[in-house]
């Protein structure tokens, strides 16, 4: 993911029809595997995957592209846009969103056909510049989506909308915080949280109806949160920003990760395993529930923007098309 602030977004190019997209596949390295997806010099910022076989990756330009086979193959799919894909979410096989500079778009058909949910225009802001970043579902109708409003490129207020029809409409939230939003994640139909800019951590226990601060303890741009249930969860951004709470968030501690890069995306795939990527290729991994986190070798400088994991299948995606396969 690449914000407004200080991460501009790339530039645009000219979408192509449906086509089979070969697959560079670099020299297999132990541990996480390189491919390379999409045009040169073009980042990939999200990653979906529903199971060892179907998933979904997106970034710069409007790019997205489905794989069937585990990533073997994989097949460009067409969105009528240019900004960069910020996320993809699917709460079936079929059912889809996914977010680009200030437009949500739905599919019904896993995303051979995505129309226009929701535009949120500058005439809406008084001429400010929406920017939506993260997209969730608790249920087939209910779901949430944070972002940004930028004046000049000038962060002025945040986002938070919200859909009970499935995707059909969207309302808008005032969040307690003017701070830039940049992912929520929730656990349940009712406990949820959201993160970003100036250390902003958010909490709802009644889905959705009220969110409150909680105190971080930081003022780092957090990118990222993840929640195994009701009570642990994790956070990280940038300068190295490692939280860890184990009482659904009334306290955060932070946790060494022996470096100041940004960090981007965290999650963990049972209790004591989890994993972390961000920039320069960095990814680590924890076995102890994050308290501790040991490096791993990525074989790439790329800046990772974006973790998932599905069993013991897992992606990273970042700079220039790379995409990497490890499988526990």
């Amino acid at each position: 993911m690449k914000l407004r602030n200080g991460h501009a977004l790339g530039p645009w190019w000219v979408m192509f029809p449906l086509f089979l997209i070969c697959v560079v596949r670099v020299p297999a390295q132990q541990g996480w595997m390189p491919s390379k997806i999409g045009l040169s010099g073009k980042d990939l910022n999200t990653a979906y995957f529903l199971d060892n076989k179907r998933g979904w990756v997106a970034g710069d330009g409007g790019f997205l592209s489905r794989t069937d086979d585990g990533g073997r193959t994989w097949v460009k799919q067409t969105v009528d846009t240019r900004d960069a894909i910020n996320d993809i979410y699917f709460r079936s096989k079929e059912d889809g969103f996914l977010l680009a500079g200030n437009t949500i778009f739905i599919t019904h058909d896993s995303g051979n056909r995505w129309s226009e949910a929701r535009r949120f225009m500058p005439s809406e802001f008084q001429g400010a510049a929406a920017e939506l970043y993260s997209v969730r579902f608790t249920s087939k109708k209910k779901g949430w989506v944070v972002g940004s409003i930028s004046n000049n490129d000038f962060v002025i207020d945040s986002i938070l909308v919200y859909t009970e029809d499935g995707g059909d409409s969207w309302t808008r939230q005032r969040a307690p915080s003017r701070a830039e939003l940049i992912h929520l994640d929730f656990v349940d139909d009712k406990h949820g949280w959201i993160v970003g800019a100036e250390g902003t951590i958010l909490f709802t226990s009644d889905a959705g109806r009220s969110w409150d601060r909680q105190i971080s303890g930081t003022k780092a741009m957090l990118y990222h949160v993840d929640f195994r249930d009701e009570k642990n969860g994790w956070a990280v951004g940038e300068r190295g920003t490692v939280l860890r709470t184990t009482d659904a968030g009334e306290t955060w501690n932070p946790v060494e990760s022996k470096v100041r890069t940004t960090l981007l995306s965290v999650q963990f795939v049972n209790d004591d395993e989890g994993w972390i990527v961000g920039r320069g290729g960095v990814i680590m991994r924890s076995e102890d529930s994050g308290r501790t986190w040991i490096h791993q070798e990525s074989g790439t400088k790329q800046n990772l923007y974006a973790l998932n994991f599905q069993k013991k299948i897992g992606w990273a995606v970042g700079g220039d098309g790379l995409v990497l396969r490890y499988e526990r």
